[in-house]
């Protein structure tokens, strides 16, 4: 009998010491295993062969493969454990095989994946991709910022990188923050002449144990492609690691540990060897700033495809002007006359709205009464289709009132467009017209990624979606944009509020004139001289990272400091703030030369029945917000690095 100190990978276990297991024959080091904790079977990874102990042992319940995993994820593990101020046991968990599930999965469920148009790995570089692909290469930086306008061609560069690796022997991960996004760079992986594992979670648990399987014991180099936990798969020989649209606020994790990917990404390329390239046409501002500094940033301004059309033509119409708006009360004139010359010539449209349902707000005309949800205190929004009220937040649903229950008057308003209504506006217009709606509200067989197809082959005349339509769409017969509120974003209380609303507007401008034709892009705004929106619509990141830069130095916030966010759930209002003002005198005691915002009620104050109160911490040095991270109760959350503070 052989025995063995094991690291739980479980984020039940919390103690920073391994347990001690029996096996009977002997097992490398870093082996994946199950073991017995409490009354479950959990992945674990043999960390070293140990003596016989003085105390009874349980056996290891099995060895799921004789390979080990690489060292490099195990210093990974170790790093985000003190990085990230999380167990030992969470940050092992992001390694672990897939676990079993009790609900069966149908194959059926699996998402079509949303694909581009072809990338032929053959056919020659552009002049912008050449000297790119240059300046990677002579960089001495771990980790390069390619900062690729929109249809430049960063996949090409991608794939040229890649094409090194695999001749080197070594793996490539390609990171997407979504999904529906990968087809398109397995559909161009394959051309690599390697395997190619797309890894999500759409798969089955038993198919995506299959593919981990078959990562970890590859004895060839493979290509990994799949959203932020395709990072932590178990490649032998990791050459490179590409995170595709970086900007994205998916590659933040939303649970513990709350990871930012390229963060991770670059952390493990320092670890492994390779080369991590953060790939977008709108960095984030951060972002930039530190690759400017390690003057670590490639730059591509041209298009891929070389067009005889000219540049997409832009226009932005001023809302506060009423008279745009005569024919419609959310559609302008100049944009229903680019519509009906779009359909004329057999030209796509697509419409842009980042507001889901009918309607965002349901009150009384005469007392002022709102219709909010009973759980979370904000808005329920109406859903015209099925004639529910919803809210976005906990789920809670109820149907609207024919009078207020206040004063009982009848006069109900609902108002602030969102797309369902706006798909009705559009059908009244352009009765003719093919018209899909978009967004997370979709049922199957709507899917963007579903329709994809159909798309392509203009079976489809009018989008109309949220911010799903903002990433990564090459439509050949797109040739209209129209963007129905610019500063739905703007609103926010956030420090990033203003990033993500340029991020949003230039990526969905990005849609047309990608070579395929002029296009046309229209943006209604209220604040038609906000530097966001004119940046934006002169494609000018420099002009907005100027000013955001500026702003972010004199409020202290990244890249200028670290930011914690440590967040409390209590099941009433007092309990929530007197939780909270307990842990400020406790930060405060710890005398440290940081800023301390709060304690406040967060932005979405109530949630599910439940009262939320945040602590907001500063410092230049982040090394103190991880000792005062260290002094929260266990059932507080802790965001250092959060992407917003809402």
């Amino acid at each position: 009998m052989t025995f063995y100190e094991v690291w739980p990978a479980d984020s039940r276990y919390h103690s920073d010491k391994p347990l001690t297991y029996s096996y009977d024959s002997e097992l490398p080091v870093h082996t994946v295993v199950s073991v017995p904790l409490q009354k479950r079977t959990v992945s674990g990874f043999i960390k070293a062969k140990v003596g016989k102990p003085a105390f009874a042992v349980k056996p290891i319940s099995g060895v799921l493969s004789q390979q080990p995993l690489p060292e490099a994820y195990f210093k990974l593990a170790e790093w985000m454990q003190a990085y990230y101020c999380c167990s030992l046991g969470d940050a092992l968990r992001q390694l672990a095989p897939p676990k079993p599930s009790i609900r069966k999965v149908n194959p059926d469920e699996t998402e079509i994946l949303v694909g581009s148009q072809p990338i032929n790995i053959a056919s020659p570089l552009t002049k912008d991709q050449s000297s790119a692909l240059k300046a990677i290469k002579k960089s001495p930086s771990t980790t390069i910022l390619l900062h690729g306008e929109t249809g430049s061609g960063k996949t090409r560069v991608y794939l040229e990188l890649a094409k090194d690796c695999l001749k080197k022997n070594q793996s490539v991960v390609f990171l997407t923050p979504e999904i529906s996004l990968t087809a398109q760079l397995e559909q161009a992986a394959l051309q690599l002449n390697v395997p190619v594992y797309v890894f999500h979670s759409k798969l089955g648990v038993a198919q995506r144990k299959k593919i981990w399987l078959a990562i970890l014991e590859s004895s060839q180099p493979v290509v990994v492609i799949g959203p932020r936990s395709a990072l932590f798969s178990p490649i032998q020989k990791l050459g490179l690691i590409v995170v595709d649209e970086a900007h994205e606020p998916a590659y933040k994790q939303d649970q513990t540990p709350r990871y930012q990917t390229s963060r991770v990404a670059s952390q493990l390329g320092q670890l492994s060897g390779a080369k991590v390239i953060l790939g977008t046409a709108t960095p984030l501002v951060a972002d930039y700033y530190l690759a400017s500094q390690r003057k670590a940033v490639a730059r591509m301004s041209q298009p891929a495809v070389t067009s005889s059309h000219g540049k997409a033509v832009l226009e932005v119409v001023d809302i506060k002007k009423r008279e745009n708006f005569s024919r419609s009360q959310y559609l302008s004139k100049p944009l229903i006359d680019a519509i009906t010359i779009a359909l004329q010539g057999g030209k796509q449209t697509m419409i842009y709205l980042n507001k889901r349902g009918s309607a965002r707000v349901i009150l009384c005309n005469n007392c002022g009464w709102q219709l909010l949800c009973p759980n979370c205190d904000v808005p329920l929004i109406y859903h015209g289709d099925s004639h529910t009220t919803r809210c976005h937040i906990c789920g809670h649903t109820k149907t609207p009132p024919t009078n207020c229950p206040q004063c009982k008057n009848e006069d109900i308003i609902y108002k602030s467009i969102g797309v369902k209504a706006l798909v009705d506006e559009l059908g009244r217009l352009f009765r003719n017209a093919r018209t899909k709606r978009f967004d997370s509200d979709n049922q199957r067989g709507e899917h963007l990624s579903e329709l994809y197809p159909q798309l392509v082959a203009g079976e489809v005349d009018i989008l109309v979606g949220t911010q799903l339509l903002a990433k990564g769409l090459d439509l050949p017969k797109l040739g209209l944009v129209g963007i129905i509120a610019a500063e739905s974003s703007l609103s926010l209380p956030d420090y990033s509020g203003e990033e993500r609303s340029f991020q949003l507007l230039y990526q969905v401008m990005g849609r047309v004139g990608r070579g395929h034709s002029a296009g046309r892009a229209i943006i209604q705004t209220y604040e038609p001289d906000s530097i966001v929106v004119r940046a934006a619509m002169a494609r000018d990141y420099n002009m907005f990272y100027e000013h955001c830069l500026a702003g972010r130095q004199k409020f202290r916030f990244p890249p200028f400091s670290y930011l914690l966010k440590l967040t409390c759930r209590r099941s009433t209002f007092s309990g929530a703030e007197n939780a909270s003002k307990k842990l400020m005198t406790t930060l405060r005691q710890a005398g440290l030369p940081v800023e301390i915002i709060g304690p406040a009620a967060s932005f979405y104050g109530r949630r599910a029945g439940y009262y939320y109160w945040q602590i907001v911490v500063k410092s230049k040095n982040r090394g103190h917000l991880v000792n005062l991270a260290k002094l929260a109760p266990a059932d507080w959350t802790i965001d250092l690095d959060p992407t917003n503070l809402l």
